[in-house]
């Protein structure tokens, strides 16, 4: 499939798409016209992308992730060096802390509606 239907069946921009190319991400082969054209396994592997990226993690260590993950296609996934496993671990940890920081302020938050509610 050519960058604009991959674009439309993700809802990444086209933009996007050539970072995540460009970043290692994201794999197309090129036609005799020099367009982009990509297997149906992108689909899977841009909402992967975008996943992570909500995560909050880089496009460094995406790209050092990708390969330890299975694809759609449930081929077999590289194992992850100790170090990425570390530094996803600490990001897991951050991203446990944000949530126990954002339950208390919703917590705060329901106290102060229930005390104007009166």
């Amino acid at each position: 499939m050519r960058i604009g239907e991959l674009a439309r069946r993700t809802g990444v921009s086209e933009r996007s798409l050539r970072y995540y190319g460009q970043q290692g991400l994201l794999a197309s082969e090129r036609t005799a016209g020099g367009h982009r054209e990509y297997t149906e396994a992108a689909v899977d592997r841009v909402i992967r992308i975008q996943e992570l990226y909500a995560a909050g993690l880089c496009s460094d260590k995406i790209a050092q992730l990708l390969p330890c993950m299975r694809d759609g296609d449930g081929g077999p996934s590289a194992a992850a060096s100790p170090k990425l496993v570390a530094d996803l671990t600490a990001e897991r940890d951050r991203i446990d802390r944000m949530i126990a920081d954002l339950r208390r302020s919703r917590d705060t938050l329901d106290e102060v509606i229930e005390a104007a509610r009166g």
